[in-house]
């Protein structure tokens, strides 16, 4: 499995380069080979900016002949012409279209990058167009939530997300979240998972903005559901149900948790270096006469470096406890370096939260990682 920077590569400028020769045998190629030479130091997106410019700079000249080119490679080459290579494709297109101004162009835009995104995807490149002009973009975007090309549909919601991984953000989309509502409204009960999927996503990125209008949504989708409906909104309000909001639980039937007893959590010892793990078990009892759903996370507090700690709170379990039953729940969580976190040796906690109320409270010192054995 590649690295995330290791998906565009030197290979990838190398194929796009061949791939424009193909389509236009006049055309020379010096900017995507420096580019290829160019790629090593660089990180993910900022490797698909260099090949988008690139491509702009072997292709010159208007957005029709930079479209004419790609639609032409792309016929010269239906298997090929396609992965990593695309984003860079599908950036310089809709950057190209907004650099020239005009409404034709920005519709073929549009139109090309959903003829492009089943080769991978066109939800970066299409920031681009929202940003410029969001209410004209999503006219054309919310059509395509008829398009018989599930590939299409799932741009429609994974593009129009607030907070796409890797993605620029789309100040008019965060601003007013409500604008891509109707998008999500059409594609919950899509036939393909894929599309769900992104509409579940979708939707928990809205939950970080309106966390009631995500909620009265839900609830909505659930009085018109189909068999995956319950899913899709499970997934959709995850964020919410770890963060413990109230309604959120509520719509999901993990009531206040007056009938049940919490254990825990109980560690399997009081120190452990970075690197290492800590294990810990709870145990949950329905005290109560009916059956009872449980939606059981846990909250690492971690100490920072100005010696404060923060919380984060983590997936644990979600069951259906019967009246008198008890259930045992372990896990042991990873102190292993990570480049998006860094660990300071002190005193860390763990507690427990069941259907959003905080049980317990387990302090542990994380030790400074310990080196390795001598050989």
């Amino acid at each position: 499995m590649p690295f995330a920077d290791e998906l565009i590569s030197a290979s990838t400028a190398d194929a796009l380069a061949r791939a424009v020769a193909r389509a236009a045998p006049d055309a020379r190629t010096p900017a995507l080979d420096a580019a290829a030479a160019a790629l090593a130091p660089l990180p993910l997106r900022r490797r698909s900016d260099l090949l988008r410019d690139a491509l702009l700079d072997d292709v010159p000249g208007s957005y029709a002949t930079l479209a004419s080119t790609v639609r032409r490679a792309a016929a010269a080459d239906p298997e090929g012409f396609g992965g990593w290579l695309i984003w860079p494709v599908t950036s310089a297109v809709a950057l190209k279209a907004v650099d020239e101004g005009t409404e034709a162009a920005f519709a073929d835009a549009l139109a090309l990058l959903a003829e492009l995104t089943p080769r991978l995807t066109g939800e970066f490149a299409i920031r681009t167009l929202l940003e410029h002009d969001l209410g004209n973009a999503l006219r054309t975007i919310s059509a395509w939530t008829t398009s018989p090309d599930p590939h299409v549909r799932r741009l429609a919601s994974e593009g129009t997300r607030p907070y796409l991984p890797w993605a620029k953000r789309v100040g008019g989309i965060v601003a007013d979240p409500g604008r891509t509502l109707p998008i999500l409204n059409a594609l919950y009960r899509d036939d393909s998972e894929y599309v769900r999927r992104s509409v579940a996503n979708h939707l928990n990125d809205l939950s970080r903005i309106r966390p009631d209008l995500v909620v009265e949504t839900a609830a909505r989708w659930l009085n018109a559901a189909d068999d995956n409906t319950p899913r899709v909104v499970r997934h959709g309000l995850r964020t919410l149900i770890k963060n413990g909001h109230p309604e959120a639980l509520l719509l999901l039937g993990f009531a206040a948790p007056a009938q049940l007893g919490v254990e825990g959590p109980v560690l399997s010892a009081d120190s452990a270096a970075i690197g290492e793990s800590v294990h810990f078990t709870a145990r949950v009892t329905n005290t109560g006469t009916e059956s009872a759903d449980v939606a059981v996370d846990y909250v690492v507090h971690h100490l920072k470096a100005n010696g404060k700690q923060t919380g984060k709170t983590f997936k644990l379990a979600t069951r259906t406890i019967a009246p008198g039953e008890s259930v045992e729940f372990s896990r042991g969580h990873s102190f292993r370096r990570i480049t998006t976190r860094r660990y300071h040796p002190g005193v860390h906690a763990i507690e427990l939260q069941v259907n959003g109320v905080r049980f317990g409270r387990a302090d542990f010192a994380l030790r400074a990682e310990e080196p390795p054995a001598a050989g």
